[in-house]
């Protein structure tokens, strides 16, 4: 019996893959490598001492979902695989329309048609868009999303609600991550972006290692502490661990559940750069820069009913979550190029 992780060479899916396989889970991995290395593989196994099943392939390509549907005892998918880039999904909204809506439509039917009916989907806190009042919880309103990336994570929740209701033998859990960062505590997996990185801490942590030459602070007139905007950074291995609590949640009959991952703390991104600089003594120039069209002020998670239904909660602190990037980018300054 294994556990398909589409996405599985990207930066959550990695150590989600970590987790899962050090939690006694065998795993087969799928990934088109759009945003991943396949020289990851060689880390996890030297992590875990454990090989995890490879195919290389799209979650588009029906022919390689049956292949592995049909050769691999998949008794569970947890999935990722999907574009996530804000802003280029503002410039190419086809694209993530096709990539994300039509990619897991087309894992979702080819596993109905092998009957393998049990899914974690990664959501997003962006579908809760500019929340009415934090900490945002399971109750609070799906408002407008301000970009298509936000739009594909809040119409798939609806599909993936809609195919458990039409057939109560889906067992379906939506976890709606906050701001993953940080690495895996070894310092070799971590996050690996393709080009200008669209994420804060790989921002940091590139001007850190001298790739970039300072940070751009995007807006610092928010309504809050110091006018920039404020999140939940959540470490990414923490996130992980709530994806194996997740996999006990999918037993016949549980139905469709949906938890937000979080620490519950808001950070803003000044609060990030300072505790970045106390964390590995290394200074980090910033400019402010106007705000990003869509852009919140602030949003943070209550993460009580995966505390209290899942038995989860985030364990490693902000100081951790810079300790661990910082680690991670000062031993592969080249990502897994190295």
């Amino acid at each position: 019996m294994a556990i398909l992780v589409t996405g599985g060479a990207g930066f959550i899916g990695s150590h989600t893959v970590v987790e899962l396989q050090q939690a006694g889970e065998d795993v087969v991995i799928l990934d088109n490598l759009s945003n991943a290395d396949e020289r990851v593989l060689g880390r996890l196994k030297a992590i875990t001492g454990k090989d995890a099943l490879f195919y290389k392939g799209d979650i588009r390509d029906r022919k390689i979902l049956a292949e592995i549907f049909e050769k691999e005892k998949i008794t569970s998918v947890i999935h990722f695989a999907g574009l996530k880039a804000v802003g280029e999904s503002v410039e190419k909204p086809w694209e993530y329309y096709d990539n994300n809506i039509t990619g897991t439509l087309t894992l979702i039917d080819e596993m109905r048609r092998h009957g393998v009916k049990n899914i974690i989907f990664s959501s997003s806190s962006t579908v809760y868009g500019d929340p009415d009042a934090v900490p945002v919880t399971e109750e609070s309103p799906k408002k407008a999303c301000t970009n298509p990336y936000g739009w594909t994570k809040s119409m798939l929740e609806q599909i993936l609600s809609d195919v458990q209701k039409a057939d109560p033998e889906w067992n379906v859990v939506l976890l709606r991550y906050f701001n993953p960062i940080g690495a895996h505590k070894s310092g070799t997996i971590g996050e690996n972006p393709n080009g200008i990185p669209n994420n804060l801490m790989p921002y940091i942590t590139q001007v850190a290692v001298g790739k970039l030459k300072e940070l751009n602070v995007f807006g610092n007139d928010y309504d809050t502490p110091d006018g920039t905007g404020v999140r939940d950074y959540i470490h990414v291995v923490d996130l992980a661990k709530g994806h194996v609590c997740a996999l006990k949640k999918l037993a016949p009959g549980s139905g469709l559940s949906v938890y937000n991952l979080g620490t519950g703390t808001g950070y803003s991104v000044l609060d990030i750069v300072k505790n970045f600089e106390e964390a590995t003594g290394v200074k980090i120039p910033y400019v402010i820069k106007p705000r990003r069209a869509d852009d919140i002020a602030c949003n943070y998670a209550s993460p009580a009913r995966a505390e209290k239904e899942l038995g989860w909660k985030a364990e490693n602190g902000i100081r951790e979550m810079c300790e661990d990037s910082w680690r991670w980018q000062k031993n592969n300054p080249n990502g897994y190029a190295d």
